[in-house]
């Protein structure tokens, strides 16, 4: 039997709020999603990677890179929440490899950039172009307020993600 609270949400006999257990239920589902998620994304990255013999983070540098354009380490290391010190053996491993250059900056001749080197990238692309198409093909099934939902979460995830890292990175220092 079903009885109703003060503000007039269903109880069940034992007084326990039913959108209380389905919302809890719902947010056990989504943290073990998340946890699945980002378990598949690691294991994808790291396979591509094994693929150039590159590191994941090597990879996931390369794509902040790709999509921010050249960055200096200090801006490097806000992207990615790691360490300054992180960085530099990060760009160094990157420029023995051909992956990217240093460059003086265009306006600042003291600061210098790092710079991805597109015929590089270009050997990654192909590694990607099945999963693109289909997430690209999941989208489909999602309405446009849907994917907005999503995004939403999903950049609030990330900037905890960004903070948790910058946290741990932090107590390396």
């Amino acid at each position: 039997m079903s009885e109703q609270t003060p503000d007039g949400r269903a109880q069940d006999g034992q007084g326990q709020d039913r959108q209380g257990r389905e919302r809890a239920e719902v947010v056990a589902a989504l943290t073990t999603a998340g946890r699945d998620s980002s378990a598949a994304s690691v294991a994808f990255h790291s396979a591509i990677a094994a693929r150039q013999d590159l590191g994941a983070t090597e990879t996931k540098t390369l794509d902040l890179l790709e999509r921010h354009g050249p960055l200096t380490a200090k801006e490097l290391a806000g992207h990615s929440g790691l360490a300054p010190a992180s960085v530099t053996g990060l760009v160094d491993r990157l420029e023995r490899k051909g992956y990217v250059r240093r460059v003086k900056h265009p306006t600042d001749k003291r600061r210098v950039l790092i710079e991805p080197r597109p015929e590089k990238l270009a050997e990654l692309a192909p590694l990607f172009d099945d999963w693109a198409r289909e997430v690209h093909e999941l989208y489909e099934e999602f309405s446009t307020a849907e994917l907005r939902t999503v995004l939403r979460f999903l950049t609030g995830a990330t900037e905890r993600q960004r903070a948790a890292t910058r946290r741990l990175s932090d107590a390396e220092d």
